[in-house]
C-alpha cells in the first residue's frame, strides 16, 4: 500500500516553549496567528486533554469561511501535541498534526509534521496555509 504524502515545518520562534504551547491550546492566543495572512480569525475554541476537540473559524484573504476542528490524540504541556484535522467541507479527509515544541536557549524550534493528506494537492495547499500561519506566529513573538 503506498504512504499517503506528509509535510513537515520548522521555525524558531523568539519565546519559551511554555509561551509557544499557549498560542496553540489558549484560544485568545490560537486566532491572533491561525490563518493565513490577512486572515480573520473569528473563532477559536480548545478542550485541550486527550479526547478533548478543538475548532478554528477563519476567513481567508478571498473572502472565503474555513473551518477546521479535530481530537486532540496526545498531549504533552510545552513538549509536544498530536490531534486530528479535518475541515468542515471535506469532513472524510481527516489527516494527523504533531507540533513538537524544543527549548533552545531563550526561543523554541516548533516543527510541525503534517501526515495522512488525501493527496499530493491536499499536501501542498496546507504547506502553503501552514507556512503563512507560521509566519503570522514568528511576528506575534517578534
Amino acid at each position: 500500500m503506498a504512504s499517503k504524502p506528509s509535510l513537515a515545518l520548522k521555525r524558531r520562534l523568539k519565546a519559551p516553549p511554555e509561551k509557544v504551547y499557549e498560542a496553540w491550546t489558549v484560544p485568545e492566543k490560537m486566532i491572533q496567528w491561525w490563518g493565513a495572512s490577512n486572515a480573520a480569525s473569528r473563532a477559536a475554541e480548545a478542550d485541550v486533554r486527550v479526547g478533548g476537540r478543538f475548532h478554528v473559524g477563519f476567513r481567508g484573504n478571498n473572502g472565503d469561511q474555513h473551518d477546521v476542528s479535530g481530537i486532540y490524540r496526545e498531549i504533552v504541556p510545552a513538549e509536544k501535541l498530536v490531534f486530528t484535522w479535518a475541515w468542515r467541507t471535506t469532513p472524510e479527509r481527516e489527516s494527523q498534526v504533531t507540533v513538537h515544541l524544543k527549548a533552545d536557549g531563550d526561543a523554541t524550534v516548533l516543527t510541525l509534521t503534517h501526515e495522512q493528506f488525501f493527496d499530493e494537492k491536499a499536501r501542498d495547499d496546507h504547506r502553503q496555509g501552514w507556512s503563512l500561519a507560521l509566519d503570522n506566529l514568528e511576528k506575534v513573538f517578534a
